[in-house]
Formats: C-alpha cells, sequence, structure tokens
C-alpha cells in the first residue's frame, strides 16, 4: 500500500485547498491507492509553521516524520494575487532532501476563478532545487474551486470534467512512486558535498 501526503498550502483555516487535499485523498482511498492508515493531510492552515527561521519549529517534527514516510506527494497551492502563498514557500525552506528527495510530486493550483496557473509555474521554478522533489509533468489546475469538488459525485459539467481529470493524474502519480521507490534506495544521499541543489 502507498504511503501519500498532501500539503494543504493555504494559511487560512478552513481553506478551500484544504478542502481540495481532503477530497483528493479520499479519491486516492477509493481508487484503492492507498488508505486511512497510509495518506496524511498536512493541511498548513490547519496546524502552520512558523515564518522560518523561528526557534520554535512547531508541528514541522510531525511534518517531517510524515513526509519521510511518504512514496509520493502531493502539493496545493493556492494563487493569492498570482503567486504561491506564503505559507507553501515557507513549507519548503523547512522541507528538505530528507523527507522530500526522489519522490514524486503532484502539483495542483487553486483558484477562486480562472487562474490558477501562476502557482504550478512558481514552485516548479525554484520549490524543488534543495528538497530534490520530482514534479510530475502533469499538473492540475482547480478553478472556480467553490464550485467543485463539494460532493463526492460531480455536480455540474466543469466538475465531472475534473473529476476525470483528478483520476487520470492521481493513476499517473501512483506510477511514478512505484518506478521511484528502487530509485531513491540506489542513491546515496549522505553526501555532505552535496547537501543543497544547483
Amino acid at each position: 500500500m502507498l504511503k501519500i501526503a498532501l500539503v494543504a498550502g493555504s494559511s487560512r483555516n478552513n481553506s478551500q485547498s484544504g478542502k481540495v487535499a481532503r477530497f483528493l485523498r479520499q479519491r486516492l482511498i477509493q481508487l484503492g491507492y492507498t488508505d486511512d492508515a497510509h495518506s496524511r493531510v498536512i493541511d498548513l492552515g490547519l496546524a502552520p509553521l512558523p515564518l522560518w527561521p523561528a526557534e520554535d519549529s512547531g508541528p514541522w517534527g510531525l511534518y517531517s516524520k510524515q513526509l519521510i514516510a511518504a512514496d509520493a506527494v502531493v502539493i496545493i497551492s493556492p494563487e493569492w494575487n498570482g503567486m504561491a502563498c506564503p505559507a507553501i514557500k515557507n513549507f519548503f525552506i523547512y522541507a528538505g532532501k530528507a523527507e522530500l528527495a526522489h519522490k514524486p510530486g503532484l502539483l495542483v493550483g487553486v483558484s477562486s476563478g480562472v487562474g490558477g496557473a501562476y502557482p504550478i509555474s512558481e514552485l516548479r521554478a525554484s520549490s524543488y532545487k534543495n528538497c530534490r522533489l520530482c514534479y510530475l509533468p502533469e499538473h492540475l489546475i482547480v478553478r472556480n474551486v467553490e464550485k467543485v469538488l463539494n460532493t463526492p459525485a460531480p455536480s455540474n459539467e466543469d466538475d465531472q470534467r475534473l473529476h476525470a481529470r483528478i483520476d487520470y493524474e492521481l493513476d499517473i502519480l501512483v506510477k511514478y512512486a512505484h518506478a521511484l521507490v528502487p530509485v531513491r534506495a540506489a542513491i546515496d544521499m549522505t553526501n555532505p558535498e552535496f547537501a543543497n541543489g544547483m
């Protein structure tokens, strides 16, 4: 059974990003890719990380253990003013190669309107550098998020298209997760000379 961590990257409590993360987790379980015991939602709005560098790292110890155990990661980022929000950027300052190196990552952009692409672009450009997360060439964008993913069954045509795309993307994530397990095992990540990416 695959272990999958889903990171809801909004700093807001009860966020739409959190809703999307919980929907995706439930869909992974329904499709038989994981189960309750092997999947975790890390909701940065419910248990936020302190702004790095902080003397007290808050819930990072727990998050680190969950990420280390994971075979794959889903990163959900809301779009705020055309950017990835500060909570998810702060998360990637905490996350290192011990937690994420050579694991597949599915990026999910979230927008209350028709946006959502900019966080994908921003996170692809820089967030993987030191943690070595392997983003899939595929990604999801959840547009008009308040109107979709509110019920297990699609409620309208846009929701139906999104549900089909979600199943497609999750299947790809799972295939990458299985494929990268032996790759991670074969890579020596203990060399301090290459602790950071270039």
